[in-house]
Parts: C-alpha cells; sequence; structure tokens
C-alpha cells in the first residue's frame, strides 16, 4: 500500500498545473484545486460543498445488522482505517483530508434488496455525502442502491459485491465502482479447482434468490461444463429456509462428486450441517459469502474438510504493510479480522480520498467544492494504483480488480477469527477478466 507515494506524483502534477495557471494571468478564480482541481460550475450533478471547519461526509451502506454483520462490519472497520491512516499513521485518530475531518454516515444494507433501497435513498437525500463505500451484498446494489446513487449523481465504490452483471454492459449503472472480484473469475477458479484438483466430473449447485449467489454459481457452472465436467441439477432455496435435508437428499440422489452452495451465513451453516449427514462422501465447496467467523462457530465440525473460496489472504500478508502496519491496527481497534474483505474497503476509501484529493477546489475561504461527476471520473480514471489487494486499475465500467487472485482455503482452516491460524490455501490461482468467460 503505497499512498503517499503515489501522492507525492500527485503533488507534482499539482504543482506544474499551479505554476502554469499562474502563467496564464487568468485572475478570475476564487480558489485552487487541491490536486489540480477541476471546474465544478458545470457539474451536471452539481457540487458538494463543504464549508470551512466542516468534515468531509462520506457515506457507508454495508450489512452491519443481522447473520452477515461480520462481512459488512469487516469492511467499515477497513474502510475506518483508511481515515486513520490519513495523516501516515494508525493512532486511533483519524487524519484530515485537505485540512477537513472525515465524517462517517453508515446505513444498514441488510443484505437485501430492500435494505439497499432505503439505505441509499437516505444517503441520496442527504446532499453532504460525497461519495458511498458500499454495498456489502450485490442484491443490495443490483438495480437498486446502484440506480438510486447513480440517479443522484454519487459515487457507490464497493469493497465486496462481485455479481457480475454490476459491471455489465446491460446492467452497469454510471456512478458504481468497486475494488471486491467479479465472479466471472472466482467462478472459473473454483470450477478449475473441482475439475483438476479434486478430479470431479459432475458437480450440483445451490443458490438462494440473491444475484450473489446466482452469478456465482452460474459462473462456476459454465466454466465447470467447459472444462468437460456436467452439472447434474442447479437448485434453488429460499435464505430464510432451515430444513434443507429433502433437498440435500434430492441431489444425493444424482450421485454428484461436488455440491457448490455459495450461500450466505445462515443457510450455508445449516447446510454445511445437513449435509454432513447425507452427503458424507461428497466434496462441498463454498464462496466468501459463507467466509466468516460466525459460520464456524455455526456449522461447528461441519466445515472440516470444506472448500471455500475468496480473496487468497495470503497474498496480501505478503505484504510488509498489510502484515505489520495494517492487521495490528485492526486487532488493537476492533479484535480479528470477521471476513476477508477489510483490505478491499481499505483500498476503495483511499482510492476515493486520492481523487477527492486531485478534483477538490479549494476555495479561498477554506471551504471546499467537489463536482460530482469530476469525482467519479477520478475514480474510474484510477490506473495503476499500488494497494493491499494488489494493482488497482478500473474498466470504463466499474471494475478496479481486474487481475485477481482467488484462493481456495479447506476448512476449518478459514482465514477469520475462530478457525484454526490459516496455512497457505490450499489451491490458488490468478486469473485476468480478459482470461475467464
Amino acid at each position: 500500500m503505497k499512498r503517499r507515494s503515489w501522492l507525492t506524483v500527485v503533488a507534482t502534477v499539482a504543482v506544474l498545473a499551479l505554476v502554469a495557471s499562474a502563467c496564464s494571468n487568468d485572475d478570475s478564480g476564487g480558489g485552487s484545486g487541491g490536486g489540480g482541481g477541476t471546474d465544478t460550475t458545470s457539474d451536471e450533478f452539481g457540487t458538494v460543498e463543504i464549508a470551512a471547519g466542516e468534515p468531509i461526509n462520506i457515506g457507508t451502506l454495508l450489512v452491519i445488522s443481522g447473520a452477515d454483520a461480520t462481512l459488512g462490519l469487516d469492511s467499515q472497520h477497513g474502510a475506518e482505517l483508511a481515515a486513520d491512516y490519513l495523516d501516515g499513521t494508525f493512532d486511533a485518530t483519524p487524519g484530515q483530508l485537505l485540512g477537513h475531518d472525515i465524517k462517517w454516515t453508515h446505513e444498514d444494507d441488510l443484505c437485501s434488496a430492500e435494505g439497499g433501497q432505503a439505505g441509499a435513498t437516505a444517503l441520496a437525500a442527504d446532499p453532504s455525502i460525497v461519495a458511498v463505500i458500499g454495498t456489502s451484498c450485490s442484491s443490495a446494489a443490483l438495480g437498486v442502491a446502484d440506480t438510486v446513487t447513480s440517479e443522484k449523481g454519487i459515487l457507490l465504490f464497493s469493497p465486496s459485491n462481485t455479481n457480475p452483471a454490476l459491471t455489465g454492459e446491460e446492467a452497469h449503472q454510471p456512478f458504481y465502482a468497486r475494488t471486491a472480484h467479479n465472479d466471472r473469475i472466482q467462478g472459473a477458479i473454483v470450477a478449475e479447482f473441482a475439475l483438476n484438483e479434486q478430479g470431479a466430473t459432475t458437480m450440483a449447485t445451490i443458490h438462494d434468490e440473491s444475484p450473489y449467489t446466482q452469478g456465482l454459481t452460474a459462473a462456476a457452472a459454465v466454466n465447470f461444463e467447459a472444462g468437460g465436467g456436467t452439472v447434474s441439477v442447479q437448485e434453488q432455496i429460499n435464505s430464510e429456509d432451515t430444513d434443507f435435508k429433502p433437498l440435500l437428499r434430492s441431489i444425493a440422489e444424482g450421485n454428484p462428486d461436488v455440491l457448490y452452495a455459495p450461500v450466505f451465513v445462515a443457510a450455508c451453516s445449516l447446510i454445511l450441517k445437513q449435509a454432513a449427514d447425507i452427503m458424507p462422501d461428497v466434496t462441498l465447496m463454498a464462496s466468501d459469502g459463507c467466509l466468516s467467523s460466525d459460520t464456524l462457530k455455526l456449522a461447528g465440525d461441519a466445515v472440516d474438510g470444506v472448500f471455500v473460496s475468496g480473496p487468497d489472504v495470503t497474498v496480501f500478508q505478503e505484504g510488509d504493510f498489510y502484515s505489520n502496519e495494517f492487521i495490528p491496527a485492526y486487532k488493537d481497534q476492533y479484535g480479528d479480522p470477521t471476513s476477508v474483505f477489510h483490505a478491499h474497503a481499505f483500498d476503495a476509501a483511499n482510492v476515493l480520498f486520492d481523487a477527492i484529493e486531485q478534483v477538490a477546489v479549494e476555495n479561498d475561504d477554506g471551504s471546499l467544492s467537489i463536482g460530482r461527476t469530476a469525482l467519479r471520473d477520478a475514480v474510474f480514471a484510477t490506473s495503476g494504483y499500488e494497494g493491499m489487494t494488489g494493482i488497482i486499475t478500473c474498466t470504463e465500467l466499474g471494475d478496479c480488480a481486474t487481475d485477481v487472485t482467488i484462493g481456495i482455503f479447506e476448512g476449518p482452516n478459514w482465514p477469520v477469527e475462530g478457525g484454526a491460524k490459516p496455512d497457505d490455501p490450499v489451491y490458488s490461482d490468478t486469473k485476468s477478466l480478459d482470461d475467464v468467460a
């Protein structure tokens, strides 16, 4: 993570821009850009005006209650640590951006479309919100929060949405971006592991009503069949159900080699426990929606031998900053991480902070003017940014993690609190969006 050194380049550009401006003898302006500055008067979506001494208000829209709260709170903590590090040190005291404090306005996406709609509507109604870190769950974003915020020209920057449609040509909303991986990549690596490492020839899948699980099982199925395997059945559940035994017995009759059920914590925990008795010889797989300390607690011994895919945190651990500065600060302020997207949230917040520094106009009275479209454009123009999760380069459709390493972890050695100390993943691969179906 090299935010400070990257900003040295920005500062140099800014100085050159100011020199050029001075040489032009244009005395009509009333302020100067914090990182070059932009003309905010013609922004289609207007500007956010921040008075002298007032904070920069950043919203979050993450799941912070209910069964999946460990996912959203983990990301919230990552974003808050980015503000803490604005002064170049983790000291539990947020730094400042362009001489202004950071204020967080937290809303709960409830990991649902209803939560995404309500939370995004509340944030969009506040004209002081500069941008939003969120959502946690694809179901809270797709067609709801991403649309609400884009209609207001408010950037929605997700650390953990992975549904492919969110950045697909048909559904992408113009103010939506993410630092999380696209599940086209994760689905391909799940299929690759099942085929090549487990020797599977048949796969059954279970998804729920959410866009996240539907997109992920679809991606895995397409790649599994492309690799020569057969998908025997693709089933859907209601995430509120508690008795999956009849469905599991039905799936077991088809003798699949692998059952892939990348659902969220509550349903995932129950499926793992119930499948342990019904299909003991079937390889069970899940993904990052299930990858939580709460799953380990709820499912108990049923997680043993279960393979779960997600961001390969061992890649982050190789970085000195992540291991020796970020994680100690995280543990000191919040305890052990509870999911795997804290680093993605930290990176999203830092990319956002850098974009604000580039486009904000610092007025003579100490106030700031931030053009909404200019801010979006600066984030989307990010290229070669050295984040904790890797090199971040955003595409025009908002995918900012284009080369991604996904790990497969075998239970109970999952990289979250409550598991054994995670070893290296049993399988790991890096793929580019350009390389997958």
